[in-house]
C-alpha cells in the first residue's frame, strides 16, 4: 500500500514534452536538472545556435523586440513624470522585458494574465487599451477602475488581464480559482500567474500550489526571480538550490529559464502552455533575471545592495541589448533602426499623457458606485 502510494506521487512529476527542437531536447531531462540547470538559446552576445533558432522568423523576431523596447521607453517617460511630481507611484519593469514580454507573446488571446507587479508591459504587448492605461496612472474620469487604484493598477477585460492587487502573493489563489473555473467549464484556456521570488515566502502561494498541483488545474505559474524581494536577496528567501524545486513538492514539473533571454522565454513558456491546455494540470517557471531599477519609485536600492552588480546585469546582460544584437547580426534591423522606434514609442506616449494628465478626477459621488446597491446615509 505505502510503496504503490510514494510511486504514484512519484509519477505526477513526470514531464517530456512531445515537438522537435533544442527546447524540447532540454525539457526531457530529468526533474532535477530541469530545476538545476538554466534553459538558453541566446548568450549575452547575442550569439546562438543557428539551428536553435530556426521557428524564429524576422516578423516574430522583431514584433518581441519592439514589445520589450515599448517597456523600455513607456517607464523611462512614466518615471520622470513621477519624479516631476506627475504620478504619484510607478515601479518599472527595467531589466526584465525579456521575461514579461516573452510570456506574453506566447500566450493565447483567450488565456487570462494575472498579473504581480512589473506585468503591465505583458498587458499592452497583449493589446490592453494604452489610453485606459495612462488614465489609470492618472486616476482620472476615464480610469475604468474609477480612481480607486493607486497607479500601476490597471485591469483590462478584453484581454483579459486581471487587476493586480499590491499584497504579495495574493493573487495567486485567485488564479488558481480562475483554472478550477476554467477546467469545470471544459474550456480550451489557461491562466498564467505571475509572481516575484518573495511572493513564495508566503503561505497564499503554498496553499494555491497545493490546490493546484492536487486538482490539477490549467495554471502556468510563472516566477520572475529578479534576486530582490524589495530588499530581501534570494539568499534569504529559500534555501533550496532553486525556486524550481518548490514546485516538486506540489506534484507539479518545473523549470529554469534565462529570463533575459526573450527566444528561450518564448519556447519555454509554449511548451508550459502546451502542457497545462492538455490537460497534464498545472507547471512552475523560475525565471532568471534581475531587478535592475529600484523596486518601485518610493525605493532607494543603494542602500541595501552592492550596485555594482547591478552594474553588470544592466551592461552587459541587459535584455533588450542582446536582442538587438541577435536582430543586427541577422540584418533585420537596422543600424538607426532603434533610435527611430523608439522615437515612435515616445510621441505615442507622450500624446497619450497629453490627452489624460488634465482630465478631472472622478466624481466624489462613484466613490460607492458599484460597492453599494443603495448607499447609506454615510
Amino acid at each position: 500500500m505505502e510503496a504503490s502510494v510514494l510511486k504514484q506521487s512519484q509519477g505526477m512529476n513526470s514531464f517530456i514534452p512531445q515537438g522537435k527542437g533544442p527546447a524540447y531536447d532540454y525539457f526531457k531531462q530529468d526533474e532535477d536538472g530541469r530545476c538545476e540547470t538554466v534553459f538558453q538559446i541566446l548568450d549575452e552576445k547575442g550569439d546562438c545556435n543557428p539551428s536553435d533558432v530556426v521557428g524564429f522568423e524576422k516578423t516574430l523576431s522583431r514584433k518581441l523586440f519592439e514589445g520589450m523596447l515599448f517597456c523600455r521607453v513607456s517607464d523611462e517617460r512614466f518615471m520622470a513624470l513621477q519624479r516631476q511630481g506627475t504620478l504619484g507611484f510607478y515601479a518599472e519593469i527595467l531589466g526584465q522585458e525579456a521575461s514579461t514580454v516573452g510570456t506574453a507573446a506566447a500566450m493565447e488571446s483567450r488565456d487570462w494574465l494575472v498579473p504581480a507587479l512589473r506585468e503591465h508591459g505583458a498587458g499592452l504587448y497583449r493589446g490592453m487599451n494604452f489610453k485606459n492605461f495612462v488614465a489609470q496612472l492618472f486616476g482620472n474620469q476615464n480610469d475604468i477602475t474609477k480612481g480607486r487604484q493607486m497607479p500601476l493598477h490597471p485591469s483590462d477585460k478584453e484581454t483579459r488581464y486581471i487587476n493586480m492587487s499590491s499584497c504579495i502573493a495574493t493573487q495567486i489563489p485567485h488564479a488558481v480559482g480562475i483554472g478550477m473555473g476554467i477546467k469545470i467549464s471544459k474550456k480550451d484556456e489557461v491562466v498564467v500567474a505571475y509572481m516575484g521570488d518573495g511572493a513564495t515566502s508566503e503561505g497564499d502561494f503554498h496553499a494555491a500550489m497545493n490546490f493546484a498541483g492536487v486538482m490539477k488545474t490549467p495554471v502556468v505559474f510563472v516566477c520572475q526571480n529578479n534576486q530582490w524581494a524589495i530588499s530581501t536577496p534570494g539568499s534569504f528567501q529559500c534555501a533550496a538550490e532553486s525556486l524550481a524545486f518548490k514546485a516538486r513538492g506540489y506534484g507539479m514539473p518545473a523549470m529554469r529559464v534565462d529570463g533575459n533571454d526573450i527566444l528561450a522565454v518564448y519556447e519555454a513558456t509554449k511548451i508550459a502552455l502546451n502542457h497545462a491546455r492538455s490537460g497534464q494540470g498545472p507547471i512552475f517557471m523560475e525565471l532568471m533575471t534581475y531587478r535592475v531599477s529600484a523596486h518601485t519609485s518610493s525605493d532607494d536600492p543603494s542602500r541595501y545592495r552592492d550596485e555594482s552588480v547591478t552594474d553588470v546585469w544592466k551592461n552587459k546582460r541587459d535584455p533588450i541589448l542582446r536582442m538587438e544584437k541577435f536582430l543586427t547580426k541577422k540584418k533585420w534591423l537596422g543600424s538607426d533602426e532603434k533610435e527611430t522606434l523608439s522615437s515612435e514609442i515616445e510621441k505615442k506616449v507622450r500624446f497619450a499623457v497629453a490627452e489624460e494628465k488634465n482630465v478631472e478626477l472622478p466624481a466624489r459621488k462613484t466613490l460607492v458606485t458599484d460597492v453599494f446597491d443603495s448607499p447609506w446615509w454615510r
